[in-house]
């Protein structure tokens, strides 16, 4: 179980001015079924998802034979629920040589569950995703980048639960989630060398901080626009940028909600039959590579040549 202190907020513990990233961009995918995303919580209930049409391993396998064309290994973020219907598409993922981490049990948004839920629920999404790999499991992603300045105790979670580091910060503000005052670079959220957070990628222009991971803002973009605030983004903090996107969105032939509202059918639709494409441009612009490889030089022990 879980202490029930407060971590309390903190944003000034960057990674030591010493580490070395490297030149590596990191490549990250979340994996979750076309009717988990938050676009659709109002229009699909969860308890309608068992008998709606399961395209996850179709589209992961897409998103695979992209990476393995380029010679890419990537982080997949993966739910539990999909781990638990389809361990031989986590365990090909961990096969081919990518990192398999953690997007929690079935995309609850933190904010919606209490500590006691919240740590029920990531314990039980690592369970499965470890036995079907054989590995630990030591990163995380908060569904819908959805941990904020009330859930900050998630971060006591991840270290009791045994995760290094967390993605699950969006220095930026949209209508679904962001934290606009996160730092842009890695850092400690509830002390020195206990779980590194690794925010996403945002370009600030005139002081205000643009989305640049990529996900639904390059899938919509021109390619060419993508392409340069994805970019600029990491020129501009010196860290490793991080690319996002789903497996759904390589999938124009997935079932449309028509009863959705139309902001989200344009939001969630729009650009599917040209996302691949414009990933395999991306992909053979830069070096990429996986979180752990990328961040770990976070880690005194990393860089005193001790093991983890």
């Amino acid at each position: 179980m879980t202490s029930k202190g407060d971590a309390s907020l903190d944003l000034s513990l960057p990674v030591s001015p010493d580490t070395k990233f490297g030149e590596k961009m990191a490549f990250t995918v979340d994996v979750e079924e076309w009717f988990q995303v938050g676009a659709f919580e109002n229009s699909l209930h969860r308890e309608d998802w068992p008998r709606l049409e399961s395209r996850v391993e179709r589209q992961t396998y897409t998103i695979l034979e992209i990476l393995a064309k380029q010679g890419v290994e990537a982080t997949f973020f993966c739910l539990g629920w999909v781990a638990e219907r389809h361990p031989l598409l986590i365990s090909a993922i961990h096969n081919a040589g990518h990192e398999v981490a953690c997007h929690g049990s079935d995309h609850r948004r933190l904010f919606t569950m209490d500590r006691d839920s919240l740590f029920a629920d990531i314990h039980a999404a690592k369970a499965k995703l470890e036995d079907a790999i054989g590995a630990e499991v030591i990163g995380y992603r908060a569904p819908s980048f959805s941990l904020t300045p009330e859930t900050w105790w998630a971060y006591e979670c991840l270290e009791e639960l045994g995760f290094r580091y967390s993605s699950s910060l969006y220095p930026m503000k949209s209508d679904h989630y962001g934290m606009p005052e996160a730092p842009r670079l890695p850092f400690w959220p509830i002390g020195e060398e206990r779980v590194l957070e690794v925010p996403m990628t945002v370009f600030k222009a005139l002081g205000r901080p643009l989305p640049a991971s990529g996900g639904g803002y390059f899938r919509l973009l021109p390619y060419w626009l993508g392409r340069f605030l994805f970019q600029r983004g990491g020129c501009q903090t010196g860290a490793p940028a991080i690319f996002y996107m789903h497996p759904w969105e390589v999938d124009p032939e997935q079932p449309f909600v028509d009863h959705a509202p139309w902001l989200s059918r344009f939001r969630h639709y729009t650009g599917q039959s040209h996302m691949a494409a414009k990933v395999e441009k991306l992909l053979k612009l830069h070096s990429w590579g996986k979180m752990i490889d990328i961040f770990s030089p976070a880690f005194s022990s990393f860089r005193d040549g001790r093991a983890e």
